[in-house]
């Protein structure tokens, strides 16, 4: 039995953790602006030959800014995951709560270890668009699991009449 619920919350909290340390990651002077443009600039130039100098530093900005959605929308969706299954009440009662407050702590320790990278600079603006890619993906999970629950109650009141 003990082995089955270490199985569970390693199953549940793994996912989570991992993506939390791939976002650390990202933070780090690998994924500096300096560095994504070595990879969005040439990239831009193939698929556009004509584009501009404006238009190369507004994409490869933009390109940045949906990867700080992004990557929190994915963390958001994964600590409801880890929540909502957990062996905790109030954990599994509050999940959304939960899920928000660690999307918010991420960010914003996030960004101030970043202030302390060479090629980074920490700033609220983006742990703003980390929280907002974190509520997306709060919500997200809330839709598809109502979604997903009304579709089976749906399903079993069909069977009935049949």
């Amino acid at each position: 039995m003990e082995t089955r619920s270490t199985r569970e919350r390693i199953w549940r909290y793994a996912p989570l953790l991992i993506w939390m340390a791939l976002i650390s990651f990202a933070s780090s002077n690998a994924f500096s602006a300096v560095n994504t443009s070595r990879v969005v600039r040439p990239l831009l130039l193939w698929l556009f030959p004509g584009i501009t100098e404006e238009s190369i530093a507004l994409t490869h900005f933009l390109v940045r800014k949906a990867a700080h959605l992004t990557e929190y929308a994915v963390l958001g969706g994964l600590a409801a995951r880890a929540f909502i299954g957990s062996s905790h009440q109030l954990l599994r009662r509050q999940w959304f709560l939960a899920g928000l407050v660690l999307v918010v702590l991420h960010a914003l320790l996030d960004e101030y270890r970043q202030s302390f990278t060479q090629s980074r600079s920490g700033s609220l603006y983006d742990s703003g668009i980390d929280v907002a890619g974190g509520l997306i993906g709060l919500i997200g999970f809330s839709y598809l699991r109502r979604r997903s629950a009304g579709n089976l109650k749906s399903g079993l009141s069909g069977h009935k009449r049949t």
